[in-house]
């Protein structure tokens, strides 16, 4: 695709961003649900498209990480169209006031929350964000404007069909969600340089999709980064709680941004808890300092890189910490601002866990693998900010708008 197919292309989709923010609630409600019934009906065409990206990823030698988030499966279908369904029933965001006062004068301000427009998605390997994505913009009043990477290329196609007809359907138009067919290096490059047809990015995907986009984007991002995760395990943990966290946090879904990477356990916990994780993660590769390793046999010694790592597959780091203090210092040296989490039973020390470490969500004797926009009530997310502006954590309808203000007098004017 050349730059003038994409630019004619990105036109279309910003007028079509324009009919969805006219479009009211129910409208949008509407096609979530139907775009939901469709692609259940539909599964058996998008899992045949599916499973020919999947045969052409372990072809070319995709590893297995990357081929389990492009596989999808009748249930993860299903679960596709749960998250549209769930985020139909969710409040509307779009003309929320989000305050309001009256000036002395009379003056009556409001900030209200409005579509932010068209948000581009550039995405790899995840076929589910496609629907996750195009339905919390529409949600939000925007148009989805979708680039998926090769591998998914067939997946996203079948995916983006059915959510256009589910458009068509409730009287939307069907540029409001549309794939970029084209997922050379250039034509991705020519993607973030849409300045003033593309209103935000938001990048899901590795260390060099990243690093191309701060190299070249000029349209605004908000960066979905690196998920190099922590659990802490206090002294005053329980010990059966802090195995049940620590291996769902690795091991229900390593290949996932909100995995945990690295365990931390406090000194005085370390014997008795060390010797069992030692068993119940017995599929899992652990690199170790010495202090960890005497408790852990079968682990090798840790290196400066492995802390600084998000492995995304079976293998955790792991070291003993003396307090809360070093913990927390760990975390601050090494985490990526994504999802960190501490057991304890002593109140104090979660506050101050959750008061200190710096990252986008912080838990309390919960694993990591709870920060996603499904499991936090927003239907499903666009993506996990890792950034501080303009949003932090999953990313749902509310961070998929942005603020107006609206001054309402009665012909007053400045002296």
């Amino acid at each position: 695709m050349g730059t003038a197919a994409l630019e004619d292309l990105a036109r279309r989709v910003r007028a079509a961003s324009r009919e969805v923010a006219r479009a009211s609630s129910a409208v949008r409600d509407e096609f979530l649900r139907a775009a939901a019934d469709l692609l259940v009906a539909d599964t058996a065409v998008v899992l045949e498209a599916n499973l020919a990206d999947v045969e052409r990823g372990e072809r070319d030698g995709l590893d297995q990480t990357s081929l389990d988030r492009l596989r999808l499966t009748e249930r993860r279908v299903e679960q596709m169209a749960d998250g549209l369904r769930a985020v139909a029933a969710l409040g509307d965001p779009v003309g929320e006031v989000v305050d309001g006062w009256v000036r002395p004068n009379g003056l009556r301000v409001e900030r209200v929350r409005v579509p932010l427009g068209v948000v581009g998605i550039i995405y790899e390997n995840r076929p589910n964000v496609t629907s996750d994505a195009a339905g919390l913009c529409v949600k939000a009043g925007n148009a989805a404007f979708l680039r998926g990477s090769s591998s998914a290329l067939g997946s996203n196609r079948a995916v983006v069909a059915v959510l256009r007809r589910a458009l068509s359907k409730t009287g939307l138009p069907e540029d409001a969600v549309a794939l970029v067919e084209d997922t050379s290096h250039e034509t991705a490059v020519a993607f973030m340089k849409l300045r003033g047809l593309v209103d935000c990015l938001v990048p899901r995907g590795g260390k060099a999709l990243i690093a191309s986009l701060l190299e070249h984007a000029t349209v605004p991002y908000v960066l979905d980064g690196d998920g190099n995760c922590h659990v802490y395990v206090d002294a005053s943990a329980d010990v059966d709680m802090a195995e049940a966290i620590v291996v769902n946090a690795k091991t229900q879904r390593p290949g996932v941004c909100n995995a945990a990477e690295t365990l931390l356990v406090h000194a005085d916990v370390a014997s008795r808890l060390l010797p069992r994780l030692a068993r119940s993660l017995a599929d899992v590769e652990l690199v170790a300092d010495e202090r960890a390793r005497a408790h852990l046999p079968v682990s090798t010694p840790v290196t400066e890189a492995d802390f600084a790592t998000e492995f995304l597959a079976l293998k955790l780091a792991v070291a003993v910490v003396d307090d809360l203090d070093a913990a927390i210092d760990h975390i601050a040296r090494y985490g990526s601002g994504h999802s960190e989490a501490i057991v304890t039973r002593d109140v104090a020390s979660a506050d101050r866990f959750v008061r200190e470490v710096d990252a986008a969500a912080v838990l309390v004797n919960a694993s990591t693998r709870f920060v996603d926009g499904g499991e936090l009530g927003l239907g499903a997310e666009v993506g996990i900010s890792t950034q501080k502006l303009h949003a932090r954590g999953p990313m749902g309808p509310r961070e998929l708008t942005c603020v107006k203000w609206v001054v309402r007098g009665e012909g007053h004017v400045r002296r």
